[in-house]
């Protein structure tokens, strides 16, 4: 990933403006294939929101480094990391024990500030490689288009830990609805062609062109007057907004957390630790499906 004189350091993320109207967000934890901490996606929010006050930005790309784009959540982060972190969209319940604390927690990183980035006032793209796995798609999915490479596969295999599937609950709109359940009852994964097909990616592209090609995408879009592109966004969130995509949002979440709660009466932590197993045997043995047509 090529950095530029006005490029930034940060311990998970790196800020750089490889366009005069074009800033670029990159994931930079390869080590960990990008899996999320607090401390991620902080400085995630803390990014875009630089970039939205810059006047002379006008289009964001999400990218990252490495051969993967995001493994999802960071299942061995300390839950006392969250509790440093000042949240940004809902502030009640944050270090309160039990379901109230960690319904708190779950509606600011993996709900409220994915919702954020979806209302970015200026447009923005995913530039995806290798996996997108569950959490990894609750940052592709708040961006307003897509380009992946040829290689990038999607899945969420969330199921298999009793429960709804990863939080930002947006199957139904991303995959269509029985792509969706395909996906989640089966922790299937799809091909950057096939979620082409379904509407879910932009533009599949060569790994070696994936860059060039997001900066092309992003400089085009900068031609038009950010006043344009403002409203036609918001316009098009609107119009799913109407559709009731904010209210299947929540209600979702709520019912993750009836998953999570009946895995603590069942197991005695918040997941099905069987489902563990099963999504490191699928991922190891994984082929993508070939079922998009």
């Amino acid at each position: 990933m090529e950095t530029t004189e006005n490029s930034t350091e940060s311990a998970r993320v790196r800020y750089e403006m490889p366009d005069p109207a074009v800033a670029r967000v990159v994931l930079a934890r390869p080590e960990a294939r990008n899996a999320q901490d607090a401390q991620m996606l902080y400085e995630l929010d803390a990014a875009f929101q630089r970039a939205m006050r810059d006047p002379d930005v006008k289009v964001v790309i999400l990218a990252a480094d490495g051969p993967h784009f995001s493994s999802g959540h960071d299942t061995r982060v300390d839950p006392e990391m969250r509790k440093r972190y000042v949240p940004v969209v809902q502030a009640a319940g944050h270090g309160e024990p039990g379901v109230f604390g960690q319904y708190a927690v779950e509606e600011e990183l993996f709900s409220g500030l994915c919702w954020r980035w979806r209302n970015l006032a200026k447009p923005t793209i995913a530039q995806v490689q290798g996996k997108a796995i569950a959490g990894g798609l609750m940052l592709v999915w708040p961006m307003d288009l897509v380009v992946a490479s040829d290689d990038a596969q999607f899945s969420d295999p969330v199921v298999a830990l009793g429960l709804t599937g990863h939080e930002y609950f947006l199957h139904a709109w991303e995959f269509g609805p029985r792509k969706a359940k395909e996906a989640l009852f089966t922790g299937a994964t799809f091909t950057a062609e096939e979620c082409r097909q379904l509407g879910m990616v932009n533009h599949v592209v060569s790994r070696d062109r994936l860059e060039s090609f997001t900066l092309e995408l992003a400089r085009k879009i900068a031609t038009r007057p950010s006043i344009g592109l403002k409203l036609a966004k918001q316009a098009v969130n609107y119009s799913m907004n109407l559709q009731g995509q904010e209210h299947a949002l929540t209600t979702a979440l709520a019912m993750h957390h009836i998953g999570h709660a009946h895995n603590r009466v069942e197991y005695g932590i918040s997941v099905d630790p069987g489902g563990f197993d099963i999504i490191r045997n699928e991922a190891r043995d994984a082929q993508p499906s070939s079922t998009a047509g």
